[in-house]
């Protein structure tokens, strides 16, 4: 049998006599190098080595921060003591970056001084005070220290920026010069002028943007973002801005604080901000004297009810009632057009002006002193006559869209306000839109009368009602007063002559609406508190009634809506006696369940009645001058069917034994008035 030989790998063999060629001598370098650096390692001192080599040593920062005085003494700042850092030659390579970022951060952090905060609103009123009496002191060189202010007004401290912003306003108010500042052309600042009026300039374009800026930064700190401090600061922009609406209203960007104003006017929510918005409105409506700003703010109030659908307070169309055009304009207008002026005329014919001969020199020269003259009203910024008639009827004219809109849009907020405005302003409304208002006025008496009976007979729909939570309560007795006392009202407005020839409005539905809520108003316990009367909610009551139409009380507009019907201009005192004696009786019945003072308002709206139509109803206090045959029904809704003169006034009898002495007396007093009648 063949022998098997396992075959087992041999050893690798290792050379160890150099090379013999140039090409194996190269290659064994290496181990050469190697066997070379291993024996004479043996010979190092390491630790000599090692401290021999440099440190790197950081450097101590010098202290160069100013001490603090407080009230303890004055403090100086002690630098932070820093170790020495010894780092390898292995480590100094990684990490040493960071390490430099971390360290530069730490010392950013250091230098930020800790004051207290009472410390810095110390020193913010003493460079604050510093400034302004430099710039009180020469305004001209001092007008860069504006922005220095500016500076301050963005700390972030919240008393020093309140601070800030006030004293700007007062250094604003003082720089502000009586006219415009119009800003200079690209061939204005090139135009040569002499040193005086190149400071000049200067002087203003530098005041110009420095309270372009400010403005702005108002407009952004009133728009508070809900926490009490922007809260806080947003009450103070507020009022500054309204503070200079007032103080300088004919000053650049008159708009831009309108617009701050007027956007806190569409806030829903009623507090101080808002009142002092709105007083400021009403302050610059009345001492506006040519006009332009109360354009302007009434142009933005009316875009700004059109942009909310008219969902804004009512107060805020109170201002319109404070326009000085209610006591100087004296043209006719509407929402669309103004009335011009009329001509003189003669038989049908314009009468000419007699027209004065002059030469042509002499005309030349009235045109050059026109051309000078109107230069010297603009350089005193006084408004003509014509003109400040022009921009109030333009403002007559946004008032009047507003008003026609709301009408429109049937708001039930603003109905009684509308109503009341319309009243004020009858005198200036144009009569070719007479028809339109009174049939928008009968559509909300009929509304109203609607309503009541809905309300008696169907409680069902007066629950679903109730249930609205958004639906605004509303008085609908008063409103349908308002529409009386505006329908009498656009009458009595106009010139009486020409009213009793031209006109031909027939007012009689205005007059049986009033002659049927004589009784239910007379009932009603709230009859002499008005919309913001404090008067204490009945606890036993459901759903208590809250009035938001005006602040007059409801025995105000009755006495105004009987004063109208019964009491007309002289011109227009046509009134038939079944009417007089109609409302007589009503009056003297209703006079029995009234309140005192409401009696006593009542019986002397009677006492006037007696002097100026007594002839007319003698016959209801003598029971032996009946006129009428029949019955009086006290409970019919038309005054002919009514029956007056077949009844007699017995109710003196009874109110002659009032508790009230003035109740007494002025019943005794419409007694003799008709008895000096007969």
């Amino acid at each position: 049998m063949p022998s098997v030989r396992t075959q087992v790998p041999a050893a690798k063999r290792r050379r160890i006599s150099p090379p013999e060629s140039e090409s194996e001598s190269d290659a064994s370098a290496p181990e050469n190098y190697k066997s070379s650096f291993i024996s004479s390692a043996s010979k190092w001192d390491l630790e000599q080595d090692y401290e021999q080599r440099p440190r790197k040593i950081k450097k101590q920062k010098e202290n160069v921060r100013l001490p603090v005085r407080t009230t303890e003494g004055w403090i100086e700042h002690k630098a932070a003591p820093e170790e020495a850092q010894v780092e390898d030659d292995a480590d100094s390579d990684f990490g040493s970056e960071d390490e430099e970022q971390t360290v530069v951060e730490e010392e950013v952090m250091e230098e930020e001084p800790k004051i207290p905060a009472r410390q810095q609103i110390l020193e913010a009123k003493e460079e604050m005070a510093r400034i302004a009496g430099l710039v009180n002191e020469d305004p001209e060189e001092h007008i860069s220290s504006l922005k220095t202010l500016a500076e301050i007004a963005a700390s972030k401290n919240t008393t020093v920026r309140k601070l800030a912003l006030a004293t700007q306003v007062a250094i604003f108010k003082d720089l502000i010069p009586g006219y415009r500042i119009r800003p200079l052309s690209e061939e204005g600042m090139t135009d040569k002028v002499s040193k005086e009026v190149r400071k000049l300039r200067a002087f203003e374009q530098k005041l110009v943007s420095s309270y372009q800026a400010y403005v702005q930064d108002l407009a952004k700190l009133a728009k508070s973002t809900g926490s009490e401090e922007s809260a806080s600061i947003a009450t103070v922009a507020i009022s500054c801005a309204c503070n200079l609406l007032v103080a300088v209203p004919h000053f650049n960007f008159r708009g831009e604080l309108l617009k701050i104003v007027v956007s806190k006017l569409s806030a829903k929510r009623v507090n101080a901000d808002f009142v002092k918005c709105r007083e400021t409105l009403e302050t610059l409506f009345r001492d506006d004297e040519d006009g332009n700003a109360s354009l302007d703010a009434v142009t933005m109030l009316t875009k700004m009810m059109k942009s909310k659908n008219y969902h804004f307070d009512e107060s805020v169309l109170d201002t319109f009632l404070h326009l000085r055009l209610l006591s100087e304009f004296s043209q006719k207008a509407s929402y669309d057009s103004v009335d011009k002026p009329e001509v003189q005329r003669y038989h049908g014919k314009k009468i000419k002006e007699k027209r004065e001969f002059r030469s042509k020199k002499l005309r030349k020269q009235m045109k050059e002193r026109k051309a000078v003259e109107k230069e010297m009203k603009e350089a005193d910024a006084v408004v003509s006559h014509e003109e400040r008639d022009k921009i109030q009827a333009e403002t007559l004219k946004m008032v009047f869209v507003a008003y026609f809109r709301i009408l429109k849009e049937r708001s039930k907020k603003l109905m009684g306000a509308v109503l009341e405005g319309l009243a004020r302003y009858a005198h200036l409304i144009n009569q070719n839109f007479f028809g339109d208002i009174l049939e928008v006025l009968r559509d909300i008496i009929t509304i109203a009368e609607l309503s009541a009976s809905a309300e008696d007979h169907d409680s069902d729909d007066e629950e679903e009602d109730d249930d609205d939570d958004d639906a605004p309560e509303r008085n609908l007795t008063r409103e349908s007063l308002l529409c009386v006392i505006t329908a009498f009202a656009l009458l009595q407005g106009q010139d009486a002559a020409k009213a009793a020839n031209t006109l031909k409005l027939d007012l009689s539905f205005f007059i049986t609406h009033l002659y049927r809520t004589l009784h239910p108003v007379s009932l009603n316990p709230d009859i002499e508190f008005g919309a913001k009367s404090l008067h204490l909610p009945d606890p036993h009551a459901e759903h208590t009634i809250i009035n938001k139409v005006n602040v007059q009380t409801t025995i105000v507009l009755l006495i105004r809506s009987l004063s109208s019907v019964l009491l007309p201009p002289a011109a227009l005192r046509a009134v038939p006696p079944i009417r007089i004696a109609a409302f007589c009786k009503q009056l003297m019945s209703i006079s029995l369940q009234l309140p005192e003072k409401s009696c006593i308002a009542m019986l002397g709206l009677l006492n006037r009645v007696a002097k100026a139509h007594g002839k007319k109803v003698t016959g209801l206090w003598n029971t032996e001058e009946r006129r009428g045959d029949g019955v009086f029904d006290a409970l019919k809704t038309e005054i002919e069917g009514s029956n007056p003169f077949a009844g007699t006034i017995w109710e003196g009898e009874i109110l002659r034994r009032h508790y009230c002495p003035t109740v007494r007396e002025a019943v005794l007093g419409i007694e003799k008035k008709i008895m000096e009648a007969r």
